[in-house]
């Protein structure tokens, strides 16, 4: 079993009274998560239900609040006990629906996941407020799986594992770069195999969420446009381009677009800036949840990466270390001016910016970037990162420090 670092939170919060709510892709490991944690509970002797609305059977006791309630008291008593209910997208009004179950006072904690939706996005956030703490569970983090492939002998320490074992390392992440972290590719032991469960992956998000959510069958341009994204992941994009280039209205690329983020395939990454009049401020740039997703997009999954695809890719696995990391209020946005400076991502954690550049190169020496060299000496940071592929190390810069990282951008150091 893969082992995931939010399972550690998801237990601190069984002791809270607020619903937990866990959103993410498609086959992220959702249920896997959930079904650990009903396990230790029934082990420990305690009470627990489970309920899966994608399984008619279960789906019929959720037809009311009335009947749910029924249901539990005659499995669980009216005493303490903890309901879990998976793929709770499927409920028509799921954030009313839980907020009248928890307004009751009753003595049951709630555990709910699903597909990160319109529906769990935005009415359960609205419907459930004060009520609920969300966690967002991705795919298989490259730490995770670091972890995993190591077989946990270096979890926490894996700059000593890279120290020991570049080559090994160096293979670990060429891996993840072209089949990403879905814990069933992964585990799959042939390329076969792998492709095999991309596709379905694949195809079962247009065929069933994105089919579900837009009330259609036909997701001929929802998919042109997610493999038109897929081509040009980190690069800006403008929605009135990309309208002109699909033959799709302005309006639905932005609903597209939107509906990309909600369920949890894209990240959207904007400008940051506080002279307007210097800096580009309108246009933003797209990352992928997942990088495997996204190579089977582009046709280039089944096949060794070249060198000249990498580049972005190496972006965007940077960006998927610095959100894992990023704060609930935190912020990664991107600096770029019209005199062409430009600065991958810019952290915001807590009153400081961290600059992060990226450079799928190997470097052997310390190299400052012009544009990083200009972002010092506009906002007077206190650390900067440069991440790359070989130097570790830490110079001077403008009043502040620049961090050469390999592979591990930290945001806690």
């Amino acid at each position: 079993m893969i082992k995931r670092k939010i399972i550690l939170e998801l237990r601190k919060h069984l002791e809270q009274p607020e619903i937990t709510v866990i959103i993410g892709p498609r086959q992220a490991g959702k249920t896997t998560v959930m079904r650990e944690i009903f396990q230790e509970l029934r082990e420990k002797q305690h009470k627990a239900l489970w309920l899966n609305l994608d399984i008619e059977d279960d789906a019929q006791h959720l037809s009311s609040q009335s009947k749910l309630i029924r249901k539990i008291e005659l499995e669980l008593g009216k005493q303490k006990g903890f309901v879990f209910i998976d793929e709770i997208q499927r409920k028509e009004d799921s954030g009313v629906f839980l907020k009248g179950l928890y307004d009751m006072g009753l003595p049951y904690k709630f555990i709910v996941s699903g597909s990160g939706s319109m529906e769990l996005k935005e009415r359960v956030h609205e419907s459930l407020a004060g009520r609920k703490r969300v966690f967002e569970l991705s795919t298989v983090s490259f730490e995770e799986f670091v972890d995993y492939r190591t077989e946990y002998r270096y979890q926490h320490r894996h700059r000593e594992f890279l120290s020991v074992d570049p080559q090994k390392m160096e293979l670990f992440v060429e891996e993840y770069l072209q089949f990403g972290g879905y814990p069933r590719v992964i585990l799959a032991p042939t390329l076969e195999e792998k492709l095999a469960i991309i596709q379905e992956i694949y195809q079962s998000y247009l065929e069933r969420d994105i089919a579900f959510l837009l009330q259609v069958r036909k997701t001929h341009h929802f998919s042109q446009l997610f493999r038109l994204l897929a081509a040009q992941v980190g690069q800006m994009l403008h929605a009135a381009e990309l309208s002109r280039t699909l033959g799709i209205s302005l309006p639905t690329i932005q609903e597209y677009l939107w509906l990309l983020e909600k369920t949890c395939m894209i990240h959207r990454v904007t400008p940051y800036f506080r002279n307007v009049r210097k800096e580009i401020t309108k246009s933003p740039v797209y990352y992928f949840t997942d990088l495997g997703l996204r190579n089977f997009a582009t046709g280039v999954f089944s096949r060794e990466l070249k060198a000249s695809e990498k580049g972005y890719l190496f972006q965007n696995f940077v960006f998927l270390a610095l959100y894992d990391q990023k704060s609930p209020e935190g912020r990664i946005a991107y600096w770029r001016t019209k005199q062409a400076d430009e600065i991958d991502f810019v952290m915001e954690v807590g009153d400081r910016i961290i600059p992060c550049e990226v450079k799928y190169l190997t470097l052997k020496q310390p190299e400052i970037p012009h544009s990083m060299k200009k972002f010092f000496a506009e906002y007077s940071p206190k650390i900067g990162l440069l991440v790359n592929r070989e130097l570790e190390t830490t110079i001077d810069l403008d009043g502040g420090k620049l961090l050469f990282c390999r592979y591990f951008p930290s945001l806690r150091d």
